[in-house]
């Protein structure tokens, strides 16, 4: 596929894909313009990299749909003095999306090699906001650091307080939250030192983090 394919795909995914999806920011639409999802997505879906899906990663894990993408970053109304925790590096391109409209961000993933992956693909984009660390980060991290923004790209079956607690005031914490066949986007607000506004958002379906708690079933 030529680079001017990749670019008419790129616009098709926006208009057609993003939009219709109340993705109405006009920076965020730009921005999914901007960066060639394509250089993210691994060789063997390359043409496929602006389709209304999940992409396959390795370990069992995907990349988010595009239209999910953007609504998420919509939502976040990220700014350019915040500080991002991201759990979940995957193939490193929401983390693109992040860094290009934040000060600084912090992503964090189980697994090394989508680190390493992730890194080459930032660099290639002349992308040096982002700090990338191998970890387990369900559980928390750097707990005694407070973010601007916390998003988690996988889903968890039951939010601990853990990551809202780590938003400074006005900060903001985005999850989906649920088991299959009902899961939910949710915002949470710090608004105080010890109150959370929660607002829920859409519905929706991602995998869940690896290492995610699991919500209590009650057996009759």
């Amino acid at each position: 596929m030529a680079q001017l394919d990749f670019a008419r795909a790129r616009f098709n995914m926006v208009e057609q894909q993003v939009r219709p999806w109340e993705v109405l920011d006009q920076q965020v639409l730009d921005l999914l313009f901007e960066i060639p999802r394509e250089e993210f997505v691994p060789p063997a879906y390359r043409t496929l990299a602006f389709a209304d899906i999940q992409i396959p990663l390795a370990h069992d894990q995907v990349m988010m749909s595009p239209k999910l993408e953007g609504r998420l970053l919509q939502t976040l109304q990220i700014k350019p003095s915040d500080n991002v925790l991201e759990i979940g590096t995957g193939s490193g391109y929401f983390t693109a999306l992040l860094a290009k409209l934040a000060k600084r961000v912090e992503s964090v993933d189980i697994y090394e090699d989508f680190i390493k992956t992730a890194e080459r693909s930032l660099k290639a984009q002349h992308i040096s906001n982002a700090c990338l660390s191998s970890g387990d980060a369900i559980a928390g991290w750097k707990t005694e650091v407070q973010y601007d923004v916390i998003v988690l790209t996988g889903s968890v079956p039951v939010l601990k307080p853990h990551f809202q607690n780590q938003l400074k005031l006005g900060g903001r914490l985005l999850a989906i939250v649920g088991t299959e066949p009902v899961m939910e986007a949710r915002l949470i607000t710090r608004v105080s030192d010890h109150e959370w506004q929660t607002d829920s958002l859409f519905e929706t379906s991602l995998p869940a983090l690896i290492g995610a708690p699991v919500s209590q079933r009650f057996v009759f």
